[in-house]
């Protein structure tokens, strides 16, 4: 005797060794004994043998036509068995009745299991319903296979145009054209943006890593939606003074200017302005908005997002030859550079000069200060800063001590094309802490801390900076920066550039002209622009690293450097010395931080940003207390 039974969802047949009426010991195909519920039994038989019966039902099962037996079936639910006999017009052998099973287990679209060897036929809407999927997911296989075919062979599908950007950065999938990139990137052994780059999707790596920026942080786009001109202030106070401003060749967004007049009686009156476009429009306005929204400008080498739009940063930005509205600090300095009195006011300030640092510093540095250098328009208003700034950083207590230390300055020639796409990257070079540098530093902080203070000492709160146990944070409470030396440090110079900067003088504004200030005190606005702000900038400084990391292995392709020096920071990690490059060389022996060695560029990834290195030589050991670790101040 024979038995046919359904395990694990699949059909056994099996010789009976033992019937003890509720179970049967039993022995399978395989040789394997097991115990089976009668209950189980499917079909009991004499003829032909268990592998027989399967193999031959298996076979003939593929010959009947499902939608055929579908038609010919009752709606009731009925026994495979009884719709074996009716379908055969007699009693069925094993083998039909196992046909007919297996038949209809195959097929759960059109019959739908109601027990042990029991089905149901599907009502006709189910079904049809049920076939249009199917039929849906056929045509999707097939057009996933298709655009799989395509990226292997170099091509991009129709289907991707307009959608690269959710592809890389945000895939969902259940997409056909995700699930087809997966499939072609395991059959290429590639990632997702090296097959696109590979197919054309992207123009360059550069694209990849700006795209993923603008996706993550301007999903709407660049674009600024619509808003109304602002029109600079009339009516304002004229300052009789000649300001000129001190910034790098690339800066358009020019928020402070110097001024120094000589006093009748000795001494000079310093003016430290500051761009003021919280004048040219309010908070809840449109352009409030946008600048909301953005909360800063974000740097990259060669490229800028900024956080208001040109037409706002061109009507106040502290541009020569012309009157700009401003928030001055005046501050009266005796001869020997003692300050007797300050004074805030807004007003509107001649620009004259938008110094730039590469036409100022040969004739104004460390070199001529000590020496005597070249005559030139701005050199004694540039010397008295100078002098100021030192007398104020001293009375911070907070010397420079980063001499040694290098900025590094981007370029890209945007015009150029080369291997790795458009863009031909400089890296320039400046010793932090040069008198320029300082003079700006020293104005800024005074001013920031002055007017800092001054919100808190008349109770309308402001956005500070704060650091305490080596940690800066932004608070709305004044609070002493320890790094500065300052007892409260509120970001109030850059309001073309920082919303935090727009916020302060918005308050600052109102204190000076005696009106309600927009955010009052506890302000859940004012909180809430605080954490978006913290949020956003580290975001946005995190991207400028990145950038500046790509540009700086674009830079090393650029010289195809076989070799190059590097400054052992500490274990195996070096910093390049013509370029801010930081990474670790695996082979590096132990060395002292600060030794200067030489490396062979094995190669550089342009995606991963990535170089991999091998050590060559040591070139010097460190003199004692030099350090390779940078050291930061915040201004």
């Amino acid at each position: 005797m024979f038995v046919l039974f359904e395990e694990d969802g699949a059909f056994k047949a099996a010789t009976v060794l033992a019937d003890n009426d509720a179970t049967l010991q039993v022995e399978t195909t395989h040789g394997k004994r097991v115990k089976l519920k009668r209950a189980n039994v499917l079909l009991n038989f004499r003829e032909p043998g268990p592998a027989e019966l399967l193999s031959r039902a298996e076979a003939e099962a593929e010959q009947l036509d499902i939608d055929f037996l579908w038609e010919v079936c009752g709606d009731d639910e009925f026994a495979f068995g009884d719709f074996a006999a009716e379908y055969h017009g007699h009693s069925p052998s094993a083998v039909e009745a196992a046909t007919v099973l297996l038949r209809l287990h195959s097929a759960p679209i059109h019959f739908h299991r109601k027990g042990k060897g029991r089905f149901r036929k599907a009502p006709q809407d189910i079904l049809q319903a049920a076939l249009a999927g199917l039929e849906k997911k056929r045509q999707q296989a097939a057009a996933i296979d298709a655009m799989r075919a395509e990226l292997l062979g170099g091509q991009l599908p129709d289907a991707f145009r307009g959608m690269i950007p959710q592809l890389l950065y945000r895939p969902d999938r259940n997409r056909p054209e995700v699930k087809a990139l997966e499939a072609a990137c395991v059959d290429a052994g590639l990632s997702a943006a090296r097959l696109l780059l590979k197919c054309g999707a992207l123009a360059s790596s550069h694209e990849f890593h700006h795209n993923r920026f603008l996706f993550e942080h301007f999903p709407e786009g660049l674009d600024f939606p619509p808003f109304a001109a602002p029109c600079a202030p009339s009516g304002l106070p004229r300052a009789e003074v000649a300001a000129f401003s001190i910034d790098d060749a690339t800066t358009t967004e020019i928020d402070d200017a110097f001024s120094v007049t000589p006093r009748a009686g000795g001494g000079w009156r310093i003016g430290i302005h500051i761009a003021a476009p919280a004048l040219g429009f309010e908070r809840g306005s449109t352009l409030d908005a946008i600048a909301r929204r953005r909360l800063s400008t974000a740097y990259m080498p060669g490229h800028k997002i900024t956080m208001l739009p040109d037409e706002v940063v061109e009507c106040f930005t502290l541009a020569a030859g012309r009157d700009c509205p401003a928030i001055s600090l005046y501050l009266d300095v005796n001869a020997d550079l003692s300050v007797a009195a300050q004074e805030s006011r807004v007003e509107s300030v001649p620009i004259v000069a938008n110094l730039r640092h590469h036409d100022i510093e040969p004739v104004f540095n460390e070199h001529t200060l000590h020496e005597g250098g070249p005559d030139f328009q701005w050199k004694r208003e540039l010397t008295v800063l100078w002098d100021l700034a030192t007398v104020l950083e001293a009375g911070r207590g907070k010397a420079s001590d980063n001499h040694n230390q290098i900025d590094h300055s981007f370029y890209v020639d945007w015009q150029t094309e080369t291997a790795d796409g458009p863009g031909y990257v400089t890296i320039g070079q400046r010793r932090r802490g040069s008198p320029m540098d300082k003079l700006v530093a020293e104005l800024m902080i005074l001013a920031n801390s002055t007017w800092g203070k001054l919100l808190d000492e008349v109770g309308v709160p402001g956005l500070y900076r704060v650091q305490s146990g080596g940690k800066v944070r932004m608070t709305t409470a004044a609070g002493p920066h320890e790094g500065l030396g300052v007892d409260c440090y509120a970001w109030s110079s850059s309001p073309l550039r920082r919303y935090v900067d727009l916020v302060n003088q918005w308050q600052l504004i109102a204190v000076l002209n005696g009106t309600e200030a927009p955010f009052a005190p506890k302000s859940t606005d004012l909180m809430a622009a605080l954490r978006d702000f913290e949020l956003t900038y580290a975001a946005y400084a995190e991207f400028q690293r990145h950038m500046e990391r790509y540009w700086c292995i674009r830079w090393l392709r650029q010289l195809d450097a076989r070799e190059i020096e590097a400054t052992v920071v500490r274990d195996n990690l070096v910093r390049l010395d013509k370029a801010p490059l930081a990474f670790k060389v695996p082979s590096l022996p132990l060395q002292y931080p600060g030794s200067r060695i030489k490396l062979a560029i094995e190669g550089s990834d342009l995606l991963d940003v990535e170089v991999s290195a091998r050590y060559i030589a040591t070139l010097a050991e460190p003199e004692r207390g030099d350090s390779a670790e940078p050291l930061f101040e915040e201004s």
